[in-house]
């Protein structure tokens, strides 16, 4: 699944193909580059990919990819936490269509956001340090869910059921006219669990319209989720059998752009709500009960301007964040980040070198005793550079260096009980974050291998002086971060004019965590040390396809499993009819927390398309 750049997937537009190497990643801002002419690593999901993988949601596809770490309570990305390259869920970001969606009490909410896969066109991935572009939370990278767009009018109605009593049902419309469109949406999945106190129910509500105004392009996007589900040792210790949880996570958001010749401006507006209710037994909500509300109301104002010098890339981000909590009490914040970058072009545009800086400001974080301007104190620079050489029309070498940071939550913060208590005086973590990479794409064909290394200091770690006392959160830890990845594409046409494909997938994280004279801590490394995925897609007739993937994880604590999923196909005329098989082979294992993921399952599908 990884820089598949010359593999081409039907676009929804008009059925013709195209390749990737030409699409532009959205979720770069402000100077717009073709996929093939990034100088970062970048792994693009295709819609493709999405069609024929046996994963049923976000969180199951994130998994087939190498370096990505998803940790999954339960099972259909009820809950889930996210992580890149070593990183933790704090410090990585999730945008949908270029809107950031992080949540200031927790990255633990992260996934909370994540839309359906019925509206999602492809899921661009960005690994390594982001933040000089992205802002907070892109510690370690990035994930941007990309929505479909609709140019035809149709109906899809899809029922499920399967193991452990799921019950899936979804609804999409698509309706299109000549100067508007729109995507409507509504699916619940339901069950009653795979062992005690794991039953759910979701709800997922989203529309996305695009259309003009005085020839001004407009898009706009609303959705809502909701989850209901038993959290059997989800948290706390794997004792804590009644825990349960309740969350709420919607966004709305518009945008439009503005063109001429030579400059280009994207301006957007978005608001972004989560609500979580937590009760630690589930029967009797008085022994111990969160409940958090947070909300983020933001202004992006991105550009490019082309000139005889380059092109240059500018913008303006502007956001209120807020929180009401029994637990954390009632905060907010103010969050400014203004950027710059320049590309210039050499050796006959073989050479292309983007230098950049962002400045970020936030209103609750004193970071310069030196200003008398209180202003100025809260400011932090965060400078970096992207090199790309093009060696030939098909092997392109790159290579960026920057510092990156995140800012501490306000669970980090705030947060106390018996036996965890925050710290207000906490200061952002930081990081120096490298990586070198060359990828190779030609025909059918895609290869790539990238090194990188991550310098970080400030890390928030949970420590105590004597056993009795409890946890303080305090900036403490140092950890240096190395590894590599590298990846084979292979697509293959088939006689029955359809196509089959392999992607192979291996990443490697060495982490050196720097001696500390602290008595206890709690802070615990579990990285992906090895991580393969790889991906089988055969299209065995016209309409009978099928796919398997493999994953195999090896963490540093040494635990290491192996999983095996199948997804088989019928597509006949306005019909489909699919079987996903997960974990097939049963094997035992768990992704965090000791909650142990359940063993073989299944999920059939019907759809009927019109």
């Amino acid at each position: 699944m990884f820089f598949l750049q010359k593999i081409t997937a039907q676009t929804i537009e008009d059925g013709k193909e195209i390749s990737l190497e030409t699409i532009e990643i959205i979720s770069s801002p402000r100077i717009e580059l073709p996929f093939s002419e990034n100088s970062r690593t970048i792994h693009v999901i295709t819609k493709e990919e999405i069609k024929n993988s046996p994963a049923a949601n976000v969180s199951e596809l994130l998994q087939q990819v190498a370096g990505i770490d998803i940790r999954r309570r339960g099972v259909s990305g009820i809950q889930a936490d996210l992580y890149i390259r070593g990183g933790t869920f704090d410090q990585t970001l999730l945008l949908i269509d270029g809107f950031k969606v992080e949540d200031p009490q927790t990255g633990h909410h992260t996934m909370n956001m994540a839309i359906p896969i019925d509206v999602i066109e492809r899921i661009e991935i960005i690994k390594g340090a982001a933040a000089r572009i992205y802002g907070q939370n892109a510690f370690t990278g990035a994930v941007n869910i990309v929505t479909k767009k609709v140019t035809k009018n149709q109906r899809s109605r899809k029922i499920g059921a399967g193991s452990f009593e799921q019950r899936n049902a979804s609804l999409t419309i698509q309706q299109s006219s000549e100067k508007s469109s729109f995507i409507t949406h509504y699916s619940r999945q339901s069950s009653d669990g795979y062992r005690y106190n794991t039953d759910f129910n979701n709800n997922n509500n989203f529309i996305k319209g695009s259309f003009q105004i005085k020839n001004l392009p407009v898009n706009m996007i609303a959705s809502f989720n909701e989850r209901k589900f038993g959290a059997n040792g989800f948290y706390a210790s794997p004792e804590a059998v009644d825990q349960y949880e309740e969350t709420q996570a919607s966004l709305l958001g518009a945008s439009t752009e503005i063109r001429n010749e030579s400059l280009v401006i994207k301006p957007k507006i978005y608001w972004k709500r989560n609500q979580d209710m937590y009760v630690y037994l589930r029967q009797d909500p008085s022994v111990y009960r969160n409940l958090h509300i947070t909300n983020k109301i933001g202004f992006e104002l991105n550009g490019a301007k082309e000139s005889n010098a380059g092109t240059t890339g500018f913008g303006i981000d502007l956001a209120y964040v807020s929180i009401a909590s029994n637990n954390l009490g009632d905060r907010d914040r103010t969050m400014i980040n203004v950027f710059m970058e320049h590309q210039f072009k050499l050796l006959k545009d073989k050479l292309d070198v983007t230098p950049g800086i962002a400045l970020n400001y936030f209103s609750d974080f004193n970071f310069n005793d030196n200003y008398k301007n209180n202003f100025f104190r809260n400011f932090l620079a965060y400078p970096g550079i992207d090199v790309g050489y093009k060696i030939n029309e098909n092997l392109r070498a790159y290579s960026n260096i920057g510092y990156t940071y995140r800012v501490p939550t306000y669970t980090d913060l705030y947060y106390s009980s018996p036996t965890t208590i925050g710290n207000e005086k906490l200061i952002p973590e930081k990081a120096l974050s490298e990586e070198i990479g060359i990828r190779y794409f030609k025909n059918n064909l895609s290869l790539s291998f990238v090194l990188f290394n991550r310098k970080a200091k400030d890390l928030i770690d949970y420590v105590k002086s004597i056993e009795t006392d409890p946890w303080q959160a305090t900036n403490i830890r140092e950890l240096n971060t190395s590894g590599v990845e590298t990846s084979l594409g292979i697509k293959i046409y088939g006689n029955n004019k359809k196509n089959h494909y392999i992607n192979l997938g291996y990443s490697y994280l060495k982490d050196d965590l720097i001696p500390s004279e602290i008595q206890y801590s709690r802070y615990a490394i579990n990285s992906l040390k090895h991580h393969v995925t790889s991906n089988i897609s055969i299209a065995l007739t016209k309409k009978l396809s099928s796919s398997i993937i493999y994953k195999y994880a090896e963490r540093t604590s040494g635990n290491n499993y192996s999983v095996v999923d199948i997804k088989v196909q019928l597509v006949f005329k306005k019909f489909d009819f699919s079987i996903m098989a997960n974990n097939i082979f049963e094997t035992e294992y768990y992704e965090t927390n000791l909650v142990p993921m359940p063993g073989r399952s299944y999920l059939f599908s019907f759809a009927y398309n019109r």
